[in-house]
């Protein structure tokens, strides 16, 4: 049987025509959570947002839904095109800021090739901290950088900012800073691989050991959320005249409007800074968002 769209005169010898009603395509799931048959109360604990990082899915799960482990990596597997691994990232913890991954489902190495601004980065979420959500804030912070200027990245992870930085060819120098060999390791695996290695001094090192021979800079990238504003002071009194401090930090929601005049009075430096712009990158929890300050020194 085969359809076709009209029938032949004289009919063809040892046929017959048949008009029927072709059934219609099944429609895609427009959520993974279409493929899970879990009980209501159950179903309601599902989260709707997902990170994808090349071929890998990691996702955040609640306890409750910890029995359900594998029946969740397969409905990802299903759902999200070219997936090759699921995993519940259960937090990011120390100050290398690793993420704690369990298997879902699927097989392989947790090291992917991930794609964002037109570069496509080695990454590994288990060994070196990445966040494919700031994909915007690396193409801004990188578009915002002046020719001629000197740039920090400080608590690098694997330097996406760095990196899309570098792309753009106008920084006299860009320093990438990270206690994590791993990180530092990949950042370098990176440089090589789009030509921006001469670009890049690319260190294995604190930020308490940094700073003090550091001397002066231009821009500071610090995205160091939770801990980033024991180090804000020191960083802010080697930015010179005119420099910029792009700042990331979770913030409550209930603080919003006067946090960035109080991250100003907490600079060493205070006179003639400002806080010219606060934006939210993405929620954090139901309380809180992830925002990023643009802290200048007039």
């Amino acid at each position: 049987m085969f359809p076709v769209q009209s029938v032949p005169d004289p009919p063809l010898e040892h046929t017959r025509a048949e008009e029927r009603e072709l059934p219609a395509a099944p429609a895609a799931p427009q959520s993974y959570r279409e493929l899970l048959q879990l009980t209501p109360d159950l179903q309601v604990l599902l989260p709707r947002a997902f990170d994808v990082i090349g071929d890998i899915v990691l996702v955040r799960l609640p306890t409750e839904l910890e029995p359900h482990g594998a029946e969740i990596g397969a409905a990802f597997l299903r759902f999200v095109p070219g997936a090759r691994r699921v995993g519940w990232d259960r937090g990011v913890h120390g100050e290398a800021r690793l993420r704690h991954l369990t298997p879902l489902a699927g097989t392989g190495p947790w090291r992917t090739h991930h794609r964002e601004n037109g570069l496509e980065f080695v990454v590994d979420p288990e060994v070196a901290y990445y966040s494919p959500r700031l994909a915007r804030e690396h193409a801004r912070v990188a578009a915002d950088v002046v020719p001629g200027e000197t740039v920090w990245d400080l608590c690098c992870g694997m330097g996406p900012f760095a990196l899309t930085i570098a792309r753009r060819e106008v920084a006299r120098r860009i320093v990438a800073v990270d206690s994590n060999p791993e990180a530092i390791g990949l950042l370098r695996e990176n440089a090589e691989r789009l030509g921006v290695a001469a670009r890049i001094d690319a260190r294995h090192q604190s930020i308490e050991d940094f700073l003090p021979s550091a001397g002066a800079v231009d821009r500071v990238v610090l995205n160091l959320p939770h801990e980033g504003i024991k180090y804000l002071p020191s960083v802010s009194a080697a930015v010179a005249p005119g420099g910029t401090v792009h700042y990331y930090e979770v913030t409550p929601r209930a603080d919003h409007s006067m946090r960035g005049n109080a991250l100003v009075n907490q600079l060493a430096v205070r006179a003639g800074w400002a806080c010219v712009e606060a934006r939210t990158v993405h929620a954090y929890s139901p309380q809180a968002d992830l925002v990023a300050y643009t802290l200048r020194r007039e």
